[in-house]
């Protein structure tokens, strides 16, 4: 099987590399049936923020998976999302994932909370090995992506994932019309 690539970046067989993967993702890439399907990519960890990693490797926003964690509250229970949008949109939070989790009001889930529930580092969280509880939304436009980039749980990589195998993430939920236009 060909490893997916992308641009100018070197393609690495995730499972042969699994030191560049924050520990969670690397525990759930493990066992997971389409791993061979999957490439890790290195990158200066000062690059890891989209619009730098666009910009820097010549990468179409189009081609960037993004992943936000929110929550909110009903009848005192706390839910909590992950949210994968495509690089070029945002979610939209205030209206379709408030209505998905059956919330009054949705925000994003601190940093320092994100960080210490997830296993992994700001500005790298991924849909890959997030805690079990968490529900992950996925927007259906993501699918379509031939080679997405997708966050590793640390800064200094990046997962290349074709877009389709993120509907087959354990607990993944597609959601039409996730993300919205930045605009």
């Amino acid at each position: 099987m060909t490893l997916p690539s992308l641009g100018g970046l070197t393609s690495l067989p995730v499972l042969d590399h699994l030191h560049l993967l924050a520990p969670p993702v690397a525990a759930a890439l493990k066992p997971w049936e389409h791993t061979g399907e999957i490439a890790v990519v290195a990158i200066d960890p000062d690059l890891a923020d989209t619009a730098a990693m666009s910009a820097a490797y010549d990468l179409p926003l189009d081609t960037g998976a993004n992943c936000v964690v929110v929550a909110g509250r009903r009848d005192g229970t706390e839910r909590v999302a992950a949210c994968v949008v495509r690089a070029d949109t945002r979610a939209d939070v205030n209206t379709l994932v408030k209505r998905t989790l059956d919330v009054r009001k949705c925000s994003f889930l601190s940093m320092d909370r994100a960080v210490e529930e997830s296993g992994m580092e700001y500005g790298g969280i991924t849909p890959v090995g997030l805690p079990g509880e968490w529900r992950v939304l996925v927007d259906s436009r993501v699918l379509d992506i031939e080679v997405a980039v997708l966050g590793s749980g640390v800064r200094r990589s990046k997962l290349l994932v074709p877009g389709r195998l993120l509907a087959r993430l354990p607990g993944a939920e597609v959601v039409d019309g996730l993300g919205v236009p930045v605009g």
